[in-house]
């Protein structure tokens, strides 16, 4: 069996075990070891333009926003956003923040026919901690991997 093979089975095992609706969660560097090796791979990063803006982005990512800044309300556009840039068989990798969002998107993409859908968990940013900061404990930035400032 093959290393992304064992990733994904692993974190299949992973989603049922969190009762998620969707493939499977990954977590950052599992993520970016499958866009390493899975043809076809997409991550979809789900935050808003300004935190793309301000926080930083990953290179080749496709950005469509789940929730629009200013106001942070739902983005009506977000399945047809997708549909024109990820097609329904690929494996669609959804990452925010910290991923709540990328959890919401998975699951409206999965019921939207998308099969393959995975939650990146911890997110670009990771949860809080101690001192109430990000990328410190958790989080794609804070594992080291690829990312730029805008």
């Amino acid at each position: 069996m093959g290393k992304i093979t064992a990733t994904l089975q692993t974190a299949q095992q992973r989603a049922k075990e969190m009762n998620l609706p969707y493939e499977g969660a990954l977590f950052p560097d599992e993520a970016y070891e499958i866009l390493q090796s899975a043809p076809g791979a997409k991550l979809v990063d789900v935050r808003s333009r300004a935190e793309l803006d301000w926080v930083g982005r990953v290179p080749g990512a496709v950005e469509i926003e789940w929730l629009t800044y200013p106001g942070m309300k739902p983005n009506p556009s977000f399945l047809s956003q997708l549909e024109q840039q990820v097609e329904k068989e690929a494996l669609v990798l959804f990452m925010c923040r910290s991923g709540a969002r990328a959890n919401a998107a998975a699951i409206a993409a999965t019921q939207a026919g998308y099969t393959g859908c995975y939650n990146v968990l911890e997110g670009f940013e990771g949860e809080k901690d101690s001192d109430e900061h990000r990328n410190t404990t958790g989080g794609w930035r804070a594992a080291g991997l690829p990312w730029e400032q805008s």
